[in-house]
């Protein structure tokens, strides 16, 4: 019952935001013919039927064929609560204006007519202003869908380690992270970004985590894509915190551990050694590094299934590379507890999947949340490295934040 009063409230809110938005479009359009208004009027208020039936339908859509589909019935709702919203500041906006007046007249000029200025009106400039600036969001969020999901950047990075051996001087490290596979809608675009990355001639492949949204059939339709990534050193990754499943309703308990099964599973099958709590061990001419794996460990309220006690036990190299999905394990245990650790990679943050890059400035509402969510970090002689995702989760795009290929460089300090 509570939750359908809570839909009902929605939708009359959602209703009364569009109705009030609608006066600045009455406005502007006072002086056209009744066709074009009529015109107007309609497109106006389809966007708010497709978002009422898309919601109403909502529950319906909620199934593995249909998640591409529900991810942009979202976005387009999204979209148009959020233009209306910022349209609706405008016209606020214009309302207290004219408060503002009538008090005026009525208490100061005793409710006399002042003479009308020449030219638009201020309420004109308020609503053209209202319909412009609730375009903006429209336009920047199609655009991220368009152009900035699948707009793959090669970022690399050279890191100094004091103690990495000498045979491993110069060893290139290929970096993906948060795939996403089930948000994927075009094939040939991930098809070109592992192109992209093989293209790099890596020694090493590393996956950080987050195959797919929730369930392991949504990485079959790319399995021959991702079997395609090779490196002489060879390939290893971890889990995320989406690929447990813990985020979907399962009929069972056994349901959702068969899921996590067969998503392992997928990793051997595609070539990858996955590390669950694990470590493993990379030689070249007689010397070696070692590769540590952990399991999601989030801090806050993301499972901690990770046990870093574990997977390092026992672990003897010069050097030791940490795979952690959440970069938040670096400052809550990893520096603390483990500082002979010289290099972690994650991912997870996404970057928000919207912000601004510009040189060396960025910018991402990301950063309100995570202290470490993009790029290369160092505390002493420890780094870490944050990949903004290969792919996206929720809204189908990417705006300034676009998906990343990390190439990184071990040089001997």
């Amino acid at each position: 019952m509570n939750r359908f009063v809570l839909l009902v409230f929605f939708f009359l809110a959602f209703l009364a935001l569009d109705y009030y938005v609608f006066q600045a479009v009455r406005l502007l359009t006072q002086n056209q013919s009744q066709l074009i208004k009529t015109i107007l009027y309609s497109i106006y208020w389809l966007f708010t039927l497709l978002a009422v039936v898309g919601l109403l339908f909502w529950n319906r859509m909620d199934t593995f064929e249909l998640a591409t589909f529900r991810n942009f019935v979202a976005t387009g709702i999204m979209m148009n609560i959020v233009s209306k919203l910022i349209a609706g500041v405008f016209v606020f906006l214009d309302d207290i204006i004219r408060l503002g007046k009538y008090a005026y007249r009525g208490i100061v000029n005793n409710g006399g007519v002042t003479q009308a200025a020449e030219g638009i009106t201020r309420s004109e400039f308020l609503a053209k202003s209202a319909l412009v600036a609730g375009a903006v969001p429209v336009a920047m969020m199609s655009y991220g869908i368009l152009s900035g999901a699948y707009d793959y950047r090669v970022r690399r990075k050279t890191i100094l380690l004091p103690n990495l051996p000498k045979a491993f001087d110069g060893v290139k490290i290929a970096q993906l992270s948060d795939i996403h596979s089930g948000s994927f809608y075009n094939k040939r675009a991930v098809q070109g970004g592992i192109d992209l990355m093989m293209a790099e001639k890596p020694d090493l492949f590393l996956f950080t985590g987050d195959l797919v949204n929730n369930e392991s059939k949504e990485v079959a339709d790319y399995m021959d894509i991702f079997s395609k990534v090779k490196a002489p050193l060879g390939q290893f990754s971890v889990l995320g915190n989406h690929d447990y499943g813990d985020y979907k309703q399962w009929r069972s308990t056994q349901s959702k551990q068969k899921n996590l099964e067969d998503l392992i599973q997928s990793h051997k099958n595609m070539g990858w050694d996955i590390m669950l709590n694990e470590h493993r061990y990379v030689e070249v001419d007689g010397e070696r590094l070692a590769l540590i794996g952990v399991e999601n460990w989030g801090k806050g309220r993301f499972a901690k299934y990770g046990d870093l006690t574990k997977a390092s036990q026992y672990v003897e190299a010069d050097t030791k590379i940490l795979l952690s999905h959440d970069p938040s394990h670096w400052d809550a245990q990893v520096r603390p507890e483990f500082g002979d650790i010289d290099l972690t990679l994650s991912g997870h943050t996404h970057g928000f999947q919207f912000g601004i890059e510009i040189g060396d400035f960025r910018w991402s509402p990301s950063q309100y949340i995570y202290k470490q969510w993009a790029d290369l970090y160092q505390q002493g002689e420890q780094y870490l490295y944050v990949n903004r995702g290969f792919g996206f989760l929720g809204y189908p795009g990417r705006i300034g934040i676009l998906p990343e290929i990390t190439i990184l460089e071990l040089k001997k300090a």
